[in-house]
């Protein structure tokens, strides 16, 4: 049966077994104020930004999205390896899914999760930043080097003024270094020209003294046999009383040259005066913080509705401008919602009035601030709304931000199938009459255009391919979406698993 909010349908015995995204179980933050970034939300975010001495590489996350979630430990490890680099570059994360942060959210263009963003140092006026791509590839490794290729992309009035040189020096240079004593070490690595390592380790000292690298090419040879380099990369230290030779019996790494370095006698951090962010990220609402039992044999009128609430005012809305294909996927999805979704009668009337308008507006696009005012019934039309906060109920997670909107969507779709089983004629008249897999259809478009987690979606579409055109009736529609929802529940349990023993 289903309960909260008072009305009620029968469902199959299938969905009294089905879980929700993220188990309870499941860690408790992405990110906390121990990890060594910056957390930000919608007030922060625009201080942190602008006029910063530093340029910011930002990770835009939400906490649901299962992705994400797998990608944490990576980006806080990424965090801590960078950390020395902090006066030329922050890093920092902003969490879309708690709703305080919509509006920011949408101000930034960000639709998919996790979605990285590069901000240039001085930037005075409004800027969705640049878009940091580099395929499948977030690695750590990579990320660094896409960090040192923005740095040195950047025009020099963007330039921080804590970042060194990251060009390498002429042979000539080398030689007048050797030339001269100086009260410090000057250490030069010597490298490839495709290699990363010579501006890596210049990073890692910009907040040392005692100790100025540099990084110069292997391309003169005879330079390299006059200093006894046979290979690189190469450490080659000049000494502060004049001395200089190669560092030896050093393998060629980043991690090695830099611990070595930072070992030297008189090498030493410098005392740094940085102003924290004092605003902390403010948290989801309230009601959804307490983990409150409930009948697991049950569906909630809440989740479901919390899950329109998410859908139709956050997720939907970050698509300024509907048109082509995501246009078509949003009418069929609020055609099935009209036609089969169990809501109290003011829900029902609101998806009914959404669909006429709709339906009468004969466009190729739609923005969707309209869409959104009808949804808000900014029209003040009599008897029509929809909850304007989440208040999870068998979809609640082990922290705010955690399984909700996942769980809320995955039992809106399986009860739209089961509505679609029993009532076979409510889809009568509209073009998805005889469809047995109207429902299932709707749901791959919505998740193909709109879903925020694109792993997620990637994954869905998979399963879609390989056997949703089987589905032959009404019965085998609802069977089918539960045995992809254990496939994909099993896949979360293991990212949950990896999750936990890497923190």
């Amino acid at each position: 049966m289903m309960a909260g909010g008072g009305a009620g349908f029968l469902l199959l015995p299938l969905l009294l077994l089905l879980a929700g995204a993220l188990p309870p179980g499941a860690p408790k933050e992405l990110y906390s104020p121990q990890d060594p970034l910056a957390l930000l939300d919608s007030r922060s975010l625009p201080r942190a930004l602008n006029n910063s001495a530093s340029a910011w590489l930002l990770e835009f996350y939400s906490s649901w999205c299962g992705h994400c979630v797998q990608y944490a430990p990576t980006w806080r490890v990424l965090a801590g390896d960078v950390k020395d680099w902090e006066p030329v570059i922050k890093i920092g994360v902003l969490d879309c899914a708690n709703e305080v942060n919509t509006d920011v959210c949408k101000q930034y263009g960000i639709q998919y999760y996790p979605s990285f963003r590069f901000f240039k140092a001085f930037t005075k006026e409004f800027t969705q930043g640049e878009n940091y791509k580099s395929g499948a590839e977030h690695d750590v490794q990579t990320v660094r080097q896409v960090i040192i290729d923005f740095l040195q992309n950047s025009p020099a009035e963007s330039k921080p003024p804590a970042c060194p040189s990251l060009a390498p020096i002429e042979s000539s240079q080398v030689e007048s270094l050797i030339a001269v004593k100086e009260s410090h070490y000057t250490a030069v690595i010597y490298e490839s020209p495709d290699s990363y390592i010579g501006r890596e380790v210049i990073l890692d000292f910009v907040q040392y003294e005692g100790l100025v690298v540099k990084r110069a090419l292997d391309t003169d040879k005879e330079a390299l046999q006059k200093l006894g380099i046979v290979s690189v990369p190469s450490c080659y230290l000049i000494y502060p009383n004049g001395t200089h030779g190669l560092i030896n019996n050093l393998e060629p790494l980043r991690s090695l040259f830099s611990s070595h370095l930072k070992s030297l006698p008189g090498v030493r951090k410098k005392t740094l005066s940085r102003p924290e962010l004092t605003t902390k990220p403010t948290k989801p609402d309230k009601m959804t913080e307490t983990w409150k039992e409930f009948d697991k044999s049950k569906m909630y009128m809440a989740d479901l509705e919390s899950g329109l609430h998410y859908l139709l005012r956050v997720e939907v809305a970050t698509h300024q401008m509907l048109k082509g294909d995501e246009l078509k996927a949003f009418k069929d999805f609020i055609t099935i919602l009209y036609k089969l979704f169990p809501g109290r009668p003011h829900v029902a009337r609101l998806l009914e009035t959404l669909q006429d308008w709709l339906v009468s507006m004969p466009l190729d696009k739609i923005p969707y601030d309209a869409i959104l005012d009808l949804v808000n019934n900014k029209m003040q039309i009599s008897g029509i709304y929809l909850t304007s906060h989440v208040q999870w109920v068998g979809c609640q997670g082990s922290e705010p931000g955690l399984r909700g909107y996942p769980c809320s969507l995955w039992k809106l779709f399986h009860t739209l199938t089961v509505q679609a089983a029993l009532q076979p004629n409510a889809l009568t008249n509209t073009a998805f009459e005889g469809n047995s897999q109207a429902v299932l259809q709707t749901m791959r478009q919505y998740i193909k255009h709109f879903f925020g987690c694109r792993e997620c979606a990637g994954h869905f579409e998979s399963m879609a391919k390989e056997s949703m055109d089987d589905v032959k009736t009404l019965k085998e529609a609802v069977l089918w979406l539960w045995s992809k929802h254990n496939k994909v529940n099993k896949r979360l349990a293991a990212i949950v698993q990896k999750w936990t023993r890497k923190t």
